[in-house]
């Protein structure tokens, strides 16, 4: 992992699965409509609404594991159908400093203004952005914090378009206290530095897949290292 994450060291494996049955997402937390399947042995990500549904139509993924302050993870990602968007968010939790999955905080149904101005704090990064015709037409990669939905970084995404992509395409992302590291296929597409502009920098929390309908993706081979400088 070290090609893109030089400066870090990568330690102890903390968590892993593998995505490859429904048993394996047994303890992950829905929001909205999302419908995982595993045809091809591998987790398959698809909405139950149709996308004209707006908002509605769209979905959280909630890995059961508090990640630490400092972790790297990677995965392995297939786009299927396109127009839509992956998104991954990070060091989440309650405004509150609340576990995001705590039943005190606002029901969440997948409606993205519910994550970026409700009760949580988290960054989130857009890394397959194909809903807007903008979009297909020039891949760029988007990092934000929130609360709030502040830009912080741009990278461009190196992943072709559904009828060119061949997969897998393996996406890692690095977080080590302030610092945030995010590669695709080994290479590197952006690099931030949180300098708590924007409020103090996130901490521990919890993992979210994000996607926005019509749009249908596989992810497998999903693994969680420590990671220090």
């Amino acid at each position: 992992m070290n090609e893109w994450f030089e400066g870090f060291t990568i330690g102890d494996l903390l968590y892993e699965n593998a995505f490859a049955k429904a048993e394996d997402v047994a303890g992950f937390r829905m929001e909205g409509p999302g419908e995982p399947s595993f045809p091809l042995g591998r987790m398959r990500l698809e909405s139950r609404l149709d996308a004209s549904e707006g908002q509605k139509a769209n979905f959280v993924f909630w890995c059961p594991e508090v990640l630490p302050d400092s972790f790297a993870a990677e995965w392995d990602f297939w786009p299927i159908r396109e127009p839509g968007l992956c998104m991954l968010f990070f060091a989440a939790t309650g405004r509150g400093g609340q576990d995001v999955l705590d039943p005190s905080l606002s029901k969440r149904e997948g409606i993205y203004d519910q994550y970026h101005h409700g009760d949580i704090n988290a960054y989130h990064i857009a890394y397959f952005r194909r809903a807007l015709a903008e979009e297909r037409a020039f891949h760029v990669s988007n990092l934000r914090k929130s609360y709030g939905l502040h830009l912080v970084a741009q990278g461009a995404d190196p992943i072709p378009g559904v009828a060119d992509a061949k997969g897998p395409y393996r996406i890692r992302l690095l977080k080590c206290g302030p610092d945030i590291r995010f590669s695709i296929g080994g290479l590197p597409v952006l690099s931030w530095t949180d300098d708590e502009a924007l409020g103090p920098v996130l901490g521990a929390g919890r993992i979210g897949f994000r996607q926005l309908a019509p749009l249908i993706a596989e992810y497998a081979n999903f693994k969680v290292y420590a990671v220090k400088r």
